[in-house]
């Protein structure tokens, strides 16, 4: 089938929003809707990462349906995850390079794991089977996270690093903590995790389904989104939406908001033809990684001190505020200033047809 354009501007749009959510100006000055919501509950910012597991999941589909029965698929397939893993740990070590203190987890270390695992699930199991799957790893962390007890504490707590993930990270998770008791991206809630790449390889089924028109394909993803949608805000109720552990209810809820977007998107780029001005969604799409990499060391970069003392992004910052600009303003607007950097450089790349692939 043709190439979806509408699924480059999703993942170029997602990765934009993770550049925005990720660089503030000041983390002390953040507008609500791009935190992470403290604990239960969701934002926009929470949808982020989920959206591109998701579409993730997507891409397995239409890319790998095409090579089954490759004889080296699999090595290209470990060695994509093993590189964006150690991008990972780069992004992890950059500048300093103190490996004693170092983070083993992370965002670049998960999409590594998702891909892996459902690239392999996606070779060698039919669809009913990863469906089956999704949901036995959905059901199965619920179970653990609400009904088993752990380290002396009641079965269903879940306190920040104190729940049953946290606990089994405690002993399989190396090396440093993000939250230094827990991690948001540890090895426990991956699972989950999992299952969310696992809803965009069933939304690429969707997509493959040569019997239907796209239309229908249209239609299809929207209902099935809205469905796994309101499922997933009611099992809120009892194992509540968040993003810090990746509950069962919150990887419904981010995919069948995914699902949603992905269908509208495909409605009008796709069927209705209006592709004049995604432009900026298509040039992050086609080097996401590469951007993503980019935004970790470029900002690190900003951090040292080469104005008055200061990095730039301090100084955008003492300087937004002392003319007497709202300090959320004017770290919202640095988001945007650094994020059009990521773009300039991106698009370089663009314009050249130079498509990173890892």
């Amino acid at each position: 089938m043709k190439r979806l354009l509408s699924l480059d501007f999703f993942r170029g749009l997602t990765i934009a929003g993770m550049i925005i959510v990720n660089d503030p100006g000041s983390w002390s000055h953040v507008y609500a809707p791009l935190r992470h919501a403290e604990w239960h509950g969701a934002t926009p910012t929470d949808l982020v990462f989920p959206f591109f597991l998701f579409i993730v999941g997507v891409s397995i589909s239409l890319s790998l349906s095409k090579r089954k029965g490759s004889s080296n698929l699999y090595v290209k397939i470990f060695k994509r995850s093993a590189i964006i893993f150690l991008l990972g740990i780069f992004l992890a070590l950059f500048p300093k390079f103190d490996f004693e203190n170092l983070r083993i987890v992370g965002v670049l270390q998960r999409i590594a794991l998702v891909y892996l695992v459902c690239a392999i699930l996606y070779l060698n199991t039919s669809h009913s089977t990863q469906l089956k799957t999704g949901i036995g790893l959905l059901v199965i962390y619920w179970v653990t996270m609400a009904f088993i007890p752990f380290n002396g504490n009641l079965a269903g707590t879940l306190d920040p690093g104190n729940n049953f993930a946290a606990w089994i990270d405690s002993f399989i998770v190396p090396g440093r903590l993000y939250q230094e008791t827990w991690d948001p991206e540890g090895f426990y809630s991956t699972l989950p995790a999992i299952a969310t790449g696992i809803s965009g390889m069933l939304s690429g089924k969707i997509i493959l389904d040569n019997s239907n028109s796209l239309k229908d394909k249209i239609i299809k993803l929207f209902c099935w989104g809205a469905i796994i949608l309101i499922i997933g805000s009611f099992w809120d109720y009892i194992f509540p939406i968040n993003k810090h552990i990746w509950t069962s209810s919150y990887v419904l809820y981010s995919s069948g908001l995914a699902m949603i977007i992905l269908a509208m998107s495909m409605w009008i780029i796709d069927e209705k033809k209006y592709t004049n001005n995604i432009k900026f969604g298509l040039v992050f799409g086609s080097n996401a990684i590469t951007a993503y990499v980019l935004h970790g060391i470029v900002w690190r970069l900003f951090q040292f001190p080469v104005i008055n003392g200061v990095g730039f992004q301090k100084f955008w910052m003492d300087t937004g505020t002392s003319i007497g600009l709202p300090a959320k303003f004017v770290s919202f607007d640095w988001a945007i200033f650094y994020t059009l950097v990521i773009y300039f450089i991106v698009y370089q790349l663009y314009k050249r047809k130079i498509f990173i692939k890892v």
